[in-house]
């Protein structure tokens, strides 16, 4: 019997043990879910009865620095049915593809999803959409059935205009490429929701359950960017790619040498900024030529997409060739390693300890004796390998890291490319020497014309930008972009006397020459570089890059601008032909609107041009007195008392020098003659066949009149042997072809 109780009582304490284990498991599991975890249960549940939709705000604009809006958004609207509330998917499917761009399928497949909440049709409904959605809604009542919600959709106004500089947004409203992408934070704000209770059957509650989380407000960014600048760079730009026949496309960057602030900024093609997603003209081209619903199709389509969206002036790599000797001249009159008087022999070729052939000249019958400025005007390369040498291994390559070569830019836009160079181990005295004319070693268009600006600013190495300022809402400047203080590389005087060097190649015999602009003075510098790494089916390497850099005025820049054309494929491809002459084209637009006055020389002033104004119904008196106080000859036919006709009509331009305006004062037949042939004269020629023929001139291109001789006529805006009222203007293309690079 004492076993037996012994027994009990053994199994007692067992007992009691296990529910008092059991209890403190049960108590410390309770306690880890209602104190501790309290928080992230508390969360879950809250989550199973509600639903939160997101309410976007408006992004953030984005200004040039006028004013003018690149980036905005517009109201569209989400059209969503509720599919277990459908009593007739057919009804619905049907009447909603009649309205929506979206088939009776793919519509009929959504409505019958009787196990979702709701099931989103179309994400960017306009006005007149919603309106007619809204009347399909009322007929048949289908309140409960279908909805729709305002959203705010990205909106650039000006459609391709700084497209690559300004990225777009993806389909979650998330910037993705250029300042979109970088500004993201600050222009996209932070989203507001509904958030709405719901019962066990997944039923919405009574509104009091509902509540309203509001959006936080974004900030506007106003960039550097001037959009007349830009317009007129995309121009240039495009008529630089289409007239060589560029095959990889072409990039330009206009910019404050001073400050760094990037005017603007272009890649040819460009893309609309409200569909980036479909392929300019010329990548379509390409995509064309694969079968279509194939996976190489695909692939080919998403590789153009992408080259499209890339930022050429930031993201790739190119040889910068001559444009680079302004940085070896200017090292070498900063370190006295030369002076103005050095003066070197160019036999056409230099052979260099090292390497196993001599390096040759672009002029290969060589310069023979150049002074200091000749050899960077002509663009000598055995001037510049010994240059190079005389200046030292250890600091070229030291100046080579002051003027930025070695680091990004810190440009604020995505994805800047780190330029290709030697280490300094590997640096030899063939590097040096090639080096010396900008040869294999690789940079970007915007470090380039980071460089460049150093020359520009008188010594400074500056940090290019596209943001100007930040401003909230009401116009508040929130933050505003500020200068770094930076130390001189070269003396400003040094900086001074190259800027004066390239002035006067452009004015007078240099590489230069077609982007000459009359009325001031232009520093510019052309470069054509071999693309070594890029071969042919034959093994050959016959692709080039063409470019230019320049700044104006020479003695005080405002503006410096850097054109490159990739891979052209008509005519020259020489920088002094290809890029040069829309350098120019560019300057002689953007300069005037920049406030910046020109100041005409003699020269300039003989072939200043006049618009010509309207004089028909004046009388003969004031006709002739508005042309004599334009200092314009005319030539009057009839004696009638009234201007009945004119040639040319007003807006056309003419010369000073050679213009005349033909004025007719009776219904007497209009003069004719025959346009003669102009194309390989030289300008100077052209001006004496057409005038003599009673015609204008008017001149696009070289239009440097002082080495007109040189110059050479590749075009014409009318054909020979037509037959044109007298008069009338004839529109030539010049350039200087001589090829000095």
């Amino acid at each position: 019997m004492e076993i037996k109780n012994n027994k009990m009582m053994k199994r007692g304490v067992f007992l009691l043990f296990f529910f008092l284990i059991l209890s403190l498991v049960i108590l410390i599991t309770l306690f880890k879910i209602q104190i501790l975890g309290y928080d992230d249960y508390q969360k879950r549940v809250i989550e199973q009865l509600t639903v939160e939709t997101k309410v976007n705000p408006d992004r953030g604009m984005i200004f040039d620095r006028n004013g003018t809006v690149l980036a905005s958004n517009k109201t569209v609207w989400v059209l969503y049915v509720i599919p277990k509330k459908i009593s007739e998917p057919e009804l619905v499917a049907r009447e909603l593809s009649k309205i929506v761009n979206v088939d009776y399928e793919t519509i009929l497949a959504k409505v019958k999803k009787k196990g979702y909440k709701y099931q989103i049709i179309d994400t960017d409904l306009d006005e007149e959409t919603t309106k007619r959605v809204r009347e399909l809604i009322s007929k048949h009542g289908l309140e409960d059935e279908i909805e729709l919600n305002a959203s705010s959709k990205r909106y650039y106004p000006l459609s391709s205009l700084a497209s690559h500089a300004l990225g777009f947004v993806n389909a979650d409203g998330v910037g993705i490429y250029g300042l979109e992408k970088v500004y993201n934070n600050i222009l996209e704000g932070t989203n507001g929701k509904y958030i709405m209770a719901q019962d066990a059957q997944s039923s919405d509650m009574p509104f009091q359950y509902e509540a309203y989380i509001e959006s936080e407000k974004s900030y506007n960014l106003v960039s550097t960017i001037d959009s007349y600048i830009q317009y007129q760079l995309e121009l240039q730009l495009e008529n630089a790619a289409i007239e060589s026949g560029a095959q990889n496309r072409a990039a330009g960057i206009a910019m404050n040498p001073k400050t760094g602030e990037i005017y603007a900024m272009a890649v040819y093609p460009s893309f609309d900024l409200n569909e980036p997603y479909t392929l300019d003209e010329i990548s379509q081209a390409k995509l064309d030529e694969y079968e279509q619903n194939t996976k190489e199709y695909r692939n080919q389509y998403l590789n153009l997409l992408y080259s499209m969206w890339n930022n050429k002036a930031v993201t790739e790599l190119y040889e910068p060739g001559s444009t680079f000797k302004l940085f070896t001249t200017s090292v070498a009159l900063q370190t006295r390693s030369a002076s103005l008087a050095s003066s070197f022999t160019c036999t056409g070729a230099l052979k260099i300890d090292g390497y196993y052939r001599a390096i040759s000249c672009h002029k290969r019958t060589g310069h023979g004796t150049l002074n200091f400025a000749e050899a960077l005007q002509q663009s000598c390369n055995p001037s510049m390998m010994k240059l190079a040498f005389s200046i030292g291994k250890e600091t070229f390559y030291d100046y080579f890291k002051k003027f930025g070569y070695t680091e990004k830019t810190g440009v604020d836009l995505p994805s800047e490319a780190l330029g290709y160079y030697h280490s300094y181990d590997d640096f030899s005295n063939v590097s040096l020497a090639v080096y010396s004319f900008g040869q294999t070693f690789k940079t970007t268009a915007i470090q380039q014309l980071r460089a460049v600006s150093v020359i520009a600013n008188g010594g400074k190495l500056v940090t290019p930008h596209l943001l100007k300022e930040i401003v909230d809402i009401e116009g508040n400047t929130i933050y505003e972009y500020e200068e770094k203080s930076e130390e001189n590389i070269i003396s400003k005087e040094i900086a001074e006397t190259i800027a004066v060097i390239l002035k006067e190649g452009v004015d007078g015999e240099g590489g230069a020459k077609n982007a000459y602009v009359a009325g001031y003075e232009v520093a510019a510098k052309t470069g054509t570089s071999e693309k070594k790494d890029k071969y042919d089916e034959n093994g050959n390497t016959p692709y080039r890059v063409s470019s230019c850099v320049a700044f104006a005025p020479a003695t005080d820049p405002e503006i410096a601008v850097i054109i490159l054309v990739d891979e052209p494929t008509l005519g020259s491809k020489y920088g002094s032909v290809v890029a040069a002459p829309y350098v120019g084209k560019f300057l002689d637009n953007v300069l005037p609107y920049m406030g910046i006055e020109p100041s005409y020389n003699e020269n300039d002033i003989q072939h200043k041009s006049v618009s010509v104004p309207n004089i028909v119904g004046k009388s003969i008196d004031d006709a002739t007195n508005v042309l004599k106080d334009l200092e314009v000859k005319y030539e009057v036919f009839g004696d009638g008392d009234t201007v009945i006709s004119q040639v040319p009509s007003k807006g056309n331009e003419i010369y000073h020098a050679t213009g005349k305006v033909l004025i007719y004062t009776t219904s007497e037949k209009t003069q004719y003659t025959t346009v003669p042939s102009v194309v390989g004269k030289s300008a100077k020629e052209a001006n004496l066949l057409l005038t003599n023929s009673g015609l204008n001139i008017k001149y696009e291109g070289g239009t440097n009149f002082v080495f007109g001789e040189k110059s050479t006529v590749v075009e014409q805006s009318v054909s020979e042997g037509e037959s044109v009222p007298r008069g009338t203007v004839i529109t030539v293309k010049i350039l200087f072809k001589d090829e000095e690079e």
